[in-house]
């Protein structure tokens, strides 16, 4: 497949990245678990080499991440092959690290007033000197709010801090206050088979942003490894009830019925349900998380089968019981 460029940034990236949010291991999003269970930080790096040696160039992390440790890892992989890829991270909670605790700030005007000492320490984190890549991960920041930080995050960008910002979120009315901004390119937002996201999609055709697309596997429910019955270990952020009702319940309910389209032509179902997301928009880059080197090897190789086909993405949007996108 050919690369994808990251909106007006000019920055061209492998159509498939990685999301580094499992590589994190265990940590605390307020009174529940923000990871992915016990990780093994070598299989990490080997995960990311492999990504790299399969095309990969696109990575994908958070200051959330295990407060820290993701960004860490990332870095360890990356050491002395810098200029071989495009690294993203973000930034807005408050992150205690030695508590390995991420919660919502007291008050939102520290996400401005803290920027610049956050995006330092991401920076030491990753052990670079730029950030190609630096989003907000607080899907409902106050709009208001926003332009002040969109303003913030200008300023890094003349300073050389960082090249390029976006917004993790899937409320379009927020994601235009950050489109309005010379140097945004980029929405992060859901967007797998099952949950579709036509209208951040149209915005990002209208604004020429990126769509960085996490959740694309739906948490794992469109690899078919899991069922309805599966009990994840108490530090695995897919046990709570949000991941439940909202990816994998309702994916699962949905998965048989259109399996044989996404392993058509010798795909796995997870590179099948990759594939539809290159078909839905040009604009796509789906951020896969990946932990393991076999992980790393199955999504890449979803690059070289492609997208699916315009007939089959309408034959999906009939199994799900959707009208067919617009965009």
């Amino acid at each position: 497949m050919d690369k994808r460029t990251l909106g007006r940034s000019g920055i061209d990236v492998s159509p498939l990245g990685m999301g580094c949010w499992a590589i994190g291991g265990p940590w605390q999003f307020l009174d529940g678990p923000g990871g992915w269970g016990e990780v093994d930080d070598d299989e990490s790096i080997r995960a990311v080499h492999a990504a790299m040696a399969n095309g990969v160039t696109f990575f994908d992390t958070a200051a959330t991440y295990g407060t820290g440790h993701s960004e860490d890892v990332l870095g360890r992989a990356l050491a002395g092959r810098r200029d071989d890829v495009v690294i993203a991270t973000k930034f807005g909670f408050h992150v205690d690290e030695a508590a390995k605790h991420v919660t919502f700030r007291a008050d939102w005007r520290d996400a401005i007033g803290d920027l610049r000492a956050d995006c330092e320490r991401s920076l030491h984190h990753l052990g670079v000197d730029v950030i190609d890549l630096y989003q907000l991960h607080v899907w409902d920041y106050p709009a208001d709010l926003a332009v002040e930080l969109r303003e913030a995050l200008e300023g890094l960008v003349a300073e050389g801090k960082i090249r390029n910002y976006g917004w993790s979120t899937d409320d379009v009315a927020l994601a235009r206050v950050f489109a309005d901004g010379e140097h945004c390119a980029t929405v992060q937002h859901d967007l797998n088979v099952v949950r579709d996201a036509p209208e951040i999609l149209a915005l990002c055709t209208e604004a020429n942003l990126a769509s960085i697309n996490r959740s694309p596997l739906a948490r794992g429910a469109l690899t078919g490894k899991y069922a309805a019955d599966t009990v994840f270990a108490k530090d695995d952020v897919r046990g709570d009830d949000w991941s439940r009702d909202t990816f994998l319940t309702p994916t699962l309910a949905k998965l048989d019925a259109v399996r044989d389209i996404l392993t058509s032509g010798g795909r796995t179902l997870a590179q099948g349900s990759l594939a539809w997301i290159w078909a839905r928009s040009p604009l796509t880059v789906p951020i896969p998380g990946i932990r393991t080197v076999a992980q790393a090897e199955e999504n890449a190789g979803a690059m070289a089968f492609g997208p699916l086909t315009a007939e089959q993405v309408a034959q999906i949007d009939t199994l799900v019981g959707r009208a067919s996108p617009t965009t």
